[in-house]
C-alpha cells in the first residue's frame, strides 16, 4: 500500500473483476474518530468497493507485527538504515540516531554504506571495523560502479517488507534505481556548501523486488527522534546489550554512565555519543511537566500551544451542542 496526499492505494490479496489488482481508497470517518492511523505495510479491509472506478474505502486496519514511526511503515521485517561514507560525510551521531530509530522496531536491522567508490580501500576498511564494533556488519555498495549490489539484492530478495531509511542525499534513490532500473526514480545532487540533501521521495511507497518481497523507499530526514524513556535508550545500543549478557550492573536503576559498579563501562567506542543522546532524552523529560503546566506540547522540537478539547471540534458541531445552563 502507498499513500498518496489523502488517498490510498492498496494492492488486492488477489483480482477483482476484470483483473483490477489495485484500488484507490479513502479512509472511512470513524476510522480517524478512533484515531487509526493507517501506515504504508499495512493490512487493511476495504468496503464499497466501485470495481469499474477501481475505488473503495478502507474500513478497518488488521492488528501490526511492526511499525516504524519515521518513516511510518508497518508490519516490516527488517529496516535497511542507508548512511553515505561521503558526500554529505558520514556523522556517527546522526547514524546513531537511525540505527536506533530501527532498533526500536524490533526487527532485523541492517547497515549499507553508500558512496563506497568515494573512499580509498583503506578508508573502507577503517569505516567497517569501526561499525563492526558498534555490533553491525555493514555492507559496503556504490551505486555508480555496481559494488555490492548483488549482495545487497540477495539479502532483501526474502519474503517480507524491507525498509530503507536514513537522511536525505545519501543515495536511497539511486540504490533502489539500481536494484529496479524499470522505476526511474528522481534523485539530485547534494547541496556543496551545506552538505545535505535534497529530499526527492515525498512519500513512502512498496515496490515489488522479488516474490514476496517489498522494498520501502522513504523520505529522507536528518533528525530522528530519540525513546522518552532514558532506561530504554541503553538497550537500543548492540554493545550495552552484549555487554549486559556478560555482567550485571551493580544497582537496577543503572543508566550506564561509566559510574562504579556499572557492568557496561566507558572503553567502548560510542559510549560519548550514548552520553550525548542519553542528555537529549533526560532534558526532553524534564520539558514534559513544564509544558503541560504552561498548556504546551512539543511536536518536532517545537513547543506549540495545546488546544482546548472543545476548540478542537469544528465550529458546526460546537453550534449544534446545547450546554445545559442555556437551555430555554
Amino acid at each position: 500500500m502507498a499513500l498518496e496526499a489523502n488517498f490510498c492505494r492498496v494492492q488486492l490479496d488477489r483480482p477483482g473483476p476484470g483483473g483490477v489488482q489495485e484500488l484507490l481508497c479513502v479512509r472511512r470517518t470513524r476510522l480517524g474518530k478512533t484515531g487509526q492511523q493507517i501506515c504504508v505495510g499495512d493490512r487493511v479491509e476495504v468496503e464499497g468497493i466501485d470495481w469499474p472506478e477501481a475505488r473503495a474505502a478502507i474500513a478497518a486496519v488488521a492488528p501490526r507485527s511492526s511499525l516504524l514511526e519515521r518513516p511510518a511503515v508497518a508490519n516490516c521485517s527488517r529496516v535497511v538504515v542507508v548512511a553515505a561514507l561521503d558526500q554529505p560525510e558520514l556523522d556517527p551521531l546522526q547514524l546513531t540516531r537511525f540505527l536506533l530509530t530501527a532498533e526500536r522496531t524490533g526487527v532485523a536491522v541492517e547497515l549499507v554504506l553508500t558512496k563506497a567508490d568515494l573512499l580509498s580501500a583503506a578508508e573502507q576498511q577503517r569505516w567497517r571495523e569501526r561499525l563492526m564494533a558498534w555490533g553491525y556488519s555493514p555492507l559496503l555498495v556504490s551505486s555508480k560502479c555496481g559494488d555490492g549490489l548483488a549482495v545487497l539484492r540477495d539479502r532483501l530478495a526474502v519474503p517480507g517488507i524491507s525498509v530503507l531509511c536514513g537522511p536525505s542525499g545519501v543515495g536511497k534513490s539511486s540504490l533502489i534505481n539500481a536494484l529496479l532500473p524499470q522505476l526511474s526514480l528522481r534523485v539530485s545532487a547534494v547541496s556543496g556548501r551545506l552538505q545535505r540533501g535534497r529530499h526527492t521521495t515525498r512519500h513512502v511507497e512498496l515496490f515489488p523486488l522479488a516474490s514476496g518481497a517489498l522494498l520501502a523507499d522513504s523520505p529522507g530526514f536528518n533528525r530522528p527522534s530519540l525513546p522518552a524513556d532514558p532506561a530504554e535508550l541503553g538497550m537500543l545500543f548492540p554493545e550495552i546489550r552484549q555487554r549486559l549478557e556478560a555482567a550485571v550492573c551493580q544497582f537496577k536503576n543503572c543508566l550506564h554512565q561509566g559510574d562504579p559498579g556499572c557492568a557496561v563501562g566507558s572503553d567502548w567506542d560510542r559510549h560519548g555519543l550514548y552520553l550525548t543522546c542519553l542528555e537529549s532524552v533526560q532534558q526532553q523529560v524534564a520539558r514534559q511537566p513544564r509544558l503541560r503546566t504552561a498548556g504546551l506540547k512539543q511536536r518536532g522540537g517545537k513547543e506549540e500551544p495545546l488546544l482546548d478539547q472543545r476548540l478542537r471540534q469544528s465550529s458546526r458541531r460546537r453550534l449544534r451542542q446545547v450546554e445545559p445552563d442555556e437551555e430555554a
